[in-house]
């Protein structure tokens, strides 16, 4: 065997045997972060919280760290790491809380977590400040640390414009304008959207070369951009909403298989499917977008994507071929 296969066989043994610790460790790995049954927050359209309700995130008892914020332990070679994504996700969780409790704990978190948003903005190559994530990630190339995320933008900045409005500090508002630029620029440019050769824009959640498109991160990252909008008032933001809302427009039916959705784009003829997880994600995230739009183009999908979960014929080969999905390709 040649040295650069037997690399490529260690390393995916290397990924197989640290997922496999993942799973056997639900209930304190990052499963029991990112996991939770998907809930659209009817508050938030009173004006009050982030629009997924993110309950599970509120209750996460895995790691955190002396100043509290949370932690997520990959296994393996990865291990323990701060991941962008997860922070500003629980703010938000402990945020939509605190709009209920006004829990002086639940502002503490919430506060803790923008903190560090705050705090961890870092320059990449361009110059851009994104939050960076310090460890490899294997996603059809590797993400080699330091790498950013469309996706981590997005959330960060609707943790932040929320903290800017709640509590009136200027370090809030003033990073929430920073983190707001990359989703403004190309990836060439160091930012993290792609014009691809329809014309269309798309917010990347992972930078890879060709873009992978995929969805939840899209939509998840396209309220960031809502979020600045509507509380800065930018026309930037908002030109950049109603473009990326168009792109899922005349996109979104190219995640549909017809009996189950894609995670992402379709790469030639490779179809990814989502996870049940995702699927179901996929569901809650296109009620939302409809709240936020009107369009019945994204009720009538997430629809559609219900009854196919509603099967449990379409449940078991869903299943079945991710599974043999991620055998194949990681």
């Amino acid at each position: 065997m040649a040295r650069r296969e037997r690399v490529a066989t260690a390393g995916r043994l290397s990924y197989l045997a640290r997922v496999l610790r993942v799973y056997a460790h639900r209930r304190s790995g990052p499963l029991s972060f990112w996991y939770e049954p998907p809930e659209v927050n009817e508050e938030a359209f009173g004006g009050a919280g982030y629009f997924m309700r993110f309950a599970g995130k509120a209750r996460y008892r895995g790691l955190f760290d002396a100043a509290s914020i949370p932690l997520l332990d990959y296994r393996g070679d990865i291990g323990r790491q701060y991941n962008p994504i997860a922070i500003a996700q629980y703010g938000l969780a402990r945020f939509n809380r605190w709009t209920t409790t006004r829990a002086e704990e639940d502002r503490a978190a919430w506060t803790g977590a923008a903190d560090w948003l705050a705090r961890e903005l870092r320059q990449n190559s361009h110059g851009v400040r994104v939050w960076m994530h310090d460890f490899n990630w294997p996603y059809r190339q590797l993400l080699r640390a330091p790498w950013y995320s469309g996706l981590a933008q997005g959330n960060g900045v609707s943790l932040l414009v929320r903290a800017a409005k709640a509590t009136g500090e200027a370090a809030y508002a003033d990073a929430a304008h920073a983190a707001f630029e990359p989703l403004l620029r190309p990836v060439s440019d160091g930012g993290v959207r792609v014009t691809d050769d329809r014309g269309d824009v798309w917010i990347e959640e992972y930078l890879v070369d060709p873009p992978s498109h995929i969805l939840n991160g899209f939509i998840w990252a396209l309220w960031g951009v809502y979020d600045y909008a509507q509380w800065s008032g930018s026309p930037e933001a908002t030109q950049l909403w109603t473009r990326c809302v168009g792109t899922l427009q005349r996109r979104l039916r190219e995640f549909d298989t017809g009996w189950w959705s894609l995670y992402e784009a379709r790469d030639g003829g490779k179809e990814m499917l989502a996870s049940r997880y995702y699927h179901t994600l996929h569901v809650a995230q296109l009620q939302v977008m409809h709240r936020l739009t009107g369009i019945d183009l994204f009720t009538d999908t997430a629809a559609r994507f219900q009854s196919y979960l509603d099967r449990p014929s379409n449940r078991a080969q869903a299943f079945a071929r991710k599974a043999i999905f991620k055998l194949r390709h990681y």
